[in-house]
C-alpha cells in the first residue's frame, strides 16, 4: 500500500490535487471556526449591534447571515461543493472586514501591530486561488461518482 501511495503521489497532478484539497479543507475549518465561535459565545447580537453602530441598516440580520454562511457553507466547501461561489462570498465578507476594522489597525495581526489586515488578506488570496482552481470543475462528489455536472 505504501508503494502504491508513493507511486500515486509521484504524479504532479496527484500532488497538485492533494495540495488544493488540503488548502480547501483548511480554509473550511478556519472559516467554520469564525461562525461557530461567534454563535456559541453569543456574539451574533453584539456583532449586529456593532454593525448598526457603524451605520449599516439591519445589523442583526447581516450578522446572522454572515454567521450562517460561515457555519452552513463550510461543510459544502469542505466537500468540494459550490466552491467558487462560496470562495467569492467569503472573500467579500473578509474584504468588508478589512475595510471596516482591520485596515484602521494597520497591517500586522501581532508583533508590530494588533488586529491588522494581514490574516484577512491571506485568507482572501487563498480563497480566491481555491475558487479559481475549482472554477468550471464538476464537484468532487460528482467526479468520483461519475455523475454529470
Amino acid at each position: 500500500m505504501k508503494t502504491a501511495l508513493l507511486r500515486h503521489l509521484g504524479s504532479p497532478v496527484a500532488r497538485s490535487e492533494l495540495g488544493w484539497t488540503v488548502m480547501r479543507l483548511t480554509l473550511a475549518g478556519l472559516i467554520a471556526a469564525h461562525g461557530w465561535v461567534r454563535f456559541l459565545d453569543g456574539g451574533v447580537e453584539p456583532f449586529g449591534a456593532w454593525l448598526l453602530s457603524q451605520g449599516l441598516p439591519m445589523g442583526l440580520a447581516i450578522a446572522m447571515a454572515v454567521t450562517a454562511v460561515e457555519i452552513l457553507g463550510t461543510p459544502l466547501l469542505a466537500l468540494g461543493r459550490l466552491v467558487t461561489p462560496l470562495t467569492l462570498l467569503y472573500s467579500l465578507i473578509y474584504l468588508v472586514g478589512i475595510a471596516m476594522v482591520h485596515a484602521k489597525a494597520g497591517w500586522f495581526v501581532v508583533g508590530k501591530g494588533r488586529n491588522g489586515a494581514e490574516y484577512s488578506v491571506l485568507l482572501i488570496i487563498c480563497l480566491l486561488c481555491v475558487g479559481l482552481q475549482h472554477a468550471g470543475k464538476r464537484s468532487v462528489a460528482q467526479s468520483s461518482s461519475g455523475g454529470h455536472p
